[in-house]
């Protein structure tokens, strides 16, 4: 067993190694905090520590780290964590308020982050799994060109535009809207893209090739809009921390490039009581990334399933901070997305 002593001598290795990227010792340790002992007295502290294998000798000098374990009892020790300032929360807002569209807002949002933590930011983008057609359009722009328009019980509209291999007239095109929206309204995302890929019975056969064309088009909408991908930013943020791997970071940033490695990582991540999980290091190994720490918060669109954002970087990081800006933003996030 630890004693309360022995994790507040944990915290303030943690906060002075990440601080410094030094190893600590029990002379530091007594000469910048205040727990009243004697170096003696700390240095027992730690052996106690270094026996449980939260802290570690990188070599021969009488300084130590942290280990992965160390750093997750100290996260898991956080009572609180430290709100982000006023200013930095109007910067948030302010920042982030002038997106006109969802595409810019996720932009700025991994953008964000990664300069309010200097560490790599990752953007899950809101996935229509749970949202339904609620309506089919078919606008003709030219007799053989037609602007498919899919809109959903989110208020979320695609278009994209097919290109046909006969003319259609407007009574046809009618005729088309109404079929396609018996196929396809009312379902969710995934079934009305395997319905709109599917025979289409009980069609004129002067119309079946216009409506297939049509019914592929609009299925290869429902089908991009259930791809989950990422939006990657701050690069350079995890370039810089290089000195703090063991090895090269090349293994990490081609893990980090498989996007579908990140995305399974993020649907293993529960929300703790902080809003925010926190996963470090060896936790990390079977997706490539164990010498990382991935902090995560989740957000929420109305119709959409659940996502998730945060950032990927060193062990050795500020995890409070950390904690509290991804939590912020995935909170503006809800809340904006909400509301609109």
């Amino acid at each position: 067993m630890v004693s309360e002593r022995s994790l507040a001598v944990l915290r303030a290795i943690v906060q002075d190694y990440v601080a410094s990227r030094e190893p600590v010792g029990s002379k530091s340790i007594v000469e910048r905090h205040a727990f009243g002992v004697s170096a003696a007295t700390i240095r027992n502290d730690m052996a106690l520590l270094e026996e449980e294998e939260l802290i570690a000798a990188p070599h021969t000098s009488s300084g130590r780290i942290p280990t992965d374990k160390g750093y997750r009892v100290f996260v898991d020790q956080l009572t609180d964590v430290r709100p982000l300032s006023g200013a930095q929360r109007q910067a948030i807002e302010t920042f982030l308020g002038e997106s006109s569209d969802l595409d810019e807002l996720l932009a700025r949002t991994v953008r964000l982050i990664a300069q309010l933590t200097n560490q790599l930011a990752v953007v899950q983008y809101p996935s229509f799994g749970s949202a339904r057609v609620r309506h089919v359009e078919l606008i003709a722009l030219a007799p053989e060109r037609v602007l498919c328009i899919l809109i959903t019980d989110s208020g979320q509209v695609e278009q994209r535009l097919a290109e046909l291999e006969e003319p259609v007239d407007e009574q046809t095109l009618g005729d088309l809207r109404v079929r396609l929206n018996e196929i396809a309204g009312g379902r969710a995302m995934a079934d009305a893209a395997d319905a709109l890929s599917g025979e289409i019975d009980n069609v004129d056969p002067r119309h079946a090739a216009v409506l297939h064309t049509l019914a592929a088009t609009l299925a290869e909408q429902a089908r991009a809009q259930r791809q989950d991908r990422l939006v990657v930013a701050g690069a350079a943020n995890l370039v810089r921390t290089e000195q703090d791997f063991a090895g090269s970071i090349l293994g990490v940033i081609e893990a980090i490039e498989e996007q579908v490695v990140l995305l399974k990582l993020f649907g293993e991540m529960a929300t703790d009581e902080h809003a925010v999980t926190v996963r470090i290091g060896r936790e990390n190994a079977s997706f490539g990334l164990g010498e990382t720490s991935v902090v995560s918060s989740a957000f929420a669109i109305p119709g959409r399933d659940i996502s998730r954002l945060g950032i990927v970087g060193p062990t050795r990081m500020d995890y409070s901070h950390s904690m509290a800006a991804v939590r912020a933003v995935a909170r503006y996030l809800s809340r904006t997305l909400g509301e609109n």
